[in-house]
This record gives structure tokens, sequence and C-alpha cells, in this order.
């Protein structure tokens, strides 16, 4: 899949074909005499419209389709708690177009959902009808748990077999869900498969059971942070202040305190900021998920990026080709988050996860018809 940006946005310019949690490359385009069924997720988050066409390959699965357009439906929320009428308007335009590429490919078995800025807005139900009256498709606004559930299924494949404590972080463009999984009681070979059973909900139980010690959906995203310090002009203050401000705001979550490294200690990160830093980190002026998804960085790494960010300034950002256009404006908030995430966990090590929702959705949607067989999933 292209990187989340903030589980939305473009950063940097990239194929249209999309892979994730167990997806392999496209190849062929999907002939539908073939008789295997092909499925659709679809994620409207706060600043973009993302859509994947996928078909069961083995235990993975095959991008077929894919969309992505930046919407910016989360604009003007956090002063009026409302959903403007141009917001709408945006991402009505893009769900037509996702509209007839659902119908072009004759799928049949989908799942379209909505995160925090629908979750958000008072007038969300508006846009839900005026979404299904303009292009016949039902969205559906889903918990913040079962978002950070399907973020987390999608990273399994990148579960190391010794990672016996793994934070999961999904840095969206509204809100940020972390969860911290115990899988110290899981033999090494089944820890993957024990994480994508999560997709049935958080308390499993059985000895091969992944624990979910805590999780939390902070209501900061790369958007609704970046929002909460646009007045503050120093562009090193805001971001000090924005990393800071996301730190006070996990103060609730249970693994926040935990004090010493530790063995088997591993965060995987998914978001449009993390593969974003990486792409900077490894210089790439095209984007290639093959050398992103997967790449593990430390936190000297991340800080030097991040410096490099502050270093090039508004101006210097925006025709920054690592970054992209759609991406600029949102990074730094998207980069204090990050920030705050190493600074506090006992690990110098980041997971880097070109994967998120749209995947989860697949892959939850699949299993659930039984079409995947029982393998490895890496």
């Amino acid at each position: 899949m292209a990187p989340e940006r903030p589980r939305g946005e473009d950063a940097i310019p990239q194929p249209d074909a999309l892979m994730g949690a167990g997806a392999v490359e496209p190849s062929t385009p999907h002939d539908s005499r073939s008789g295997s069924q092909l499925y659709a997720a679809l994620d409207l988050g706060t600043n973009s419209c993302r859509m994947l066409i996928a078909q069961p390959k083995g235990s993975q699965f095959q991008v077929v389709d894919s969309f992505s357009k930046t919407v910016q439906l989360g604009v003007g929320l956090e002063a009026s708690g409302r959903l403007s009428r141009a917001s709408m308007g945006r991402t009505v335009q893009a769900l037509r177009i996702c509209q007839k590429k659902i119908e072009k490919h004759g799928v049949s078995r989908m799942r379209l959902v909505a995160t925090e800025a629908c979750r958000r807005a008072r007038n969300s139900r508006d846009l839900m009808r005026q979404i299904r009256r303009e292009t016949g498709l039902s969205l559906e606004i889903i918990p913040p748990e079962e978002e950070a559930r399907l973020a987390v299924i999608s990273c399994a494949p990148l579960v190391s077999r010794r990672t016996e404590q793994l934070l999961v972080v999904d840095i969206g463009g509204g809100s940020t869900e972390l969860v911290w999984i115990d899988l110290s009681e899981v033999a090494p070979e089944d820890r993957q498969r024990a994480i994508m059973r999560l997709h049935t909900g958080f308390n499993q139980q059985g000895e091969t059971a992944a624990r979910v010690v805590d999780w939390i959906s902070v209501p900061l995203g790369v958007a609704t942070l970046k929002d909460q310090f646009h007045d503050v002009e120093d562009d090193a203050a805001r971001f000090a202040l924005m990393s800071w401000f996301f730190e006070e705001n996990l103060a609730s979550f249970s693994p926040y305190n935990a004090e010493n490294p530790r063995e088997g200690f591993q965060i995987i990160g998914t978001s449009g900021t993390v593969t974003t830093v990486a792409a900077s980190f490894l210089g790439l002026r095209r984007y290639d998920r093959t050398k992103v998804d997967g790449l593990r960085m430390t936190s000297g790494q991340i800080d030097t990026v991040i410096r490099d960010y502050l270093s090039l300034g508004p101006e210097g950002r925006r025709t920054d080709p690592r970054i992209g256009r759609d991406r600029h404006a949102l990074i730094m908030s998207g980069a204090a988050i990050l920030q705050a995430l190493m600074r506090i966990w006992p690990t110098d090590r980041l997971s880097v996860a070109d994967r998120g929702l749209r995947e989860g959705l697949l892959y939850a949607q699949m299993s659930a018809d039984g079409v995947l067989e029982d393998g490895p999933y890496t």
C-alpha cells in the first residue's frame, strides 16, 4: 500500500498499485472469468480518501486496483465542529471515482469505512446521506477500537519472531491509535498468526492468544495537532510545543511509564509520517515501497531527518521532492508525534510499515469468508 499519508495523504509520487498486509505485487489485470472474487476496502480519513481492490491469493492477497485522493475532509472541523460544504463536495467527488472502479471490476464484497473526522463532526450523518444519494455507496463510521484493531493486523507480517512486547502506532490525520500487545506467552513461530487473529477482537483467549495490554486513541493526528498550534509563528517553537502536547495526551496509556529498554520490544509505525521520514532517510526522490516497508530506523536516524526538516523551514519543505506537495504542510506535526513516541518507549528502533487500515479491512473480510489459506504471512 502507498504510505499511509496521515492515513491518507500522498507524500511523494508513487505507483498506483498498492500493497499491504499479506499483499503481493499486482501482476496481470484481473479477469472476472477466473472465478476469484474481488474485495474492496475504502478508508475515508480526516485528510484523504483511499481504496484498494484485491483478490485472495494463497495466504495473502493481490492488489488489482487502487485509489488515493487528498480531500481535506477535516478542514475547519477543529473550530466549527462541522464538516464544511466544500470538503464534503471534494469527498463526494472522490467517492464517485471509487464507485466507478468498484462497478468496473464487478466487486461484490466490500467494506467502506470513515474514521475520526466523521466520528467528531456534528453533521457527519448528512455527509453519509449525501454519499449514498450521489454515489450509491454506503459508508460506516467505525469506532476507534476497530480502527486500531485493523491497523494492528495489517502490521502482522512485520512482527519479528523475537518480539515479546509489541507497540503498534498508527498516526492518522485526525487521531493516533496506539496498541500495546504482550506476545511473551505465544510461541515465536505463531506470533504473526496471533496478531492476525485480533481481527475478531482485542479480548482473545487461549494459550496462543496475543494479549492486548492496553490501547488508546488520541484525538490528535497530523491535521488536528497542527490546527492546535497554527497561531505559533516560530517553526521550531511550534514543533516543540506539538511534541510536548502530544506526549501530555498519552498520560492515561498504561505502558506510558515503561522504563528500562528490554530485549524483545518492537515498535511498528504505520502512517504517512513514518513512511515519509523513511523515504527521506533513504534519499528517495520517487517513492519505492519495497525499500520502505519493513525498514528499521534508529531514533538517531529519525532525529537526523526531523532536524533536516526543521532546517529547511516551511518553504524548503514545500519544495522538497522527498516530502511532496500534499504532505509538506503536515509533516512537522506528524514528526512531532513520532519524536514524542521515540522519546518515551524503551527502544531506539522503529519498524516502518507501509500498510494500514485498508489492508486490515481486506484481511478481515477474506478471513471471515475463509478464502485465505492457512500459511505463513511473511
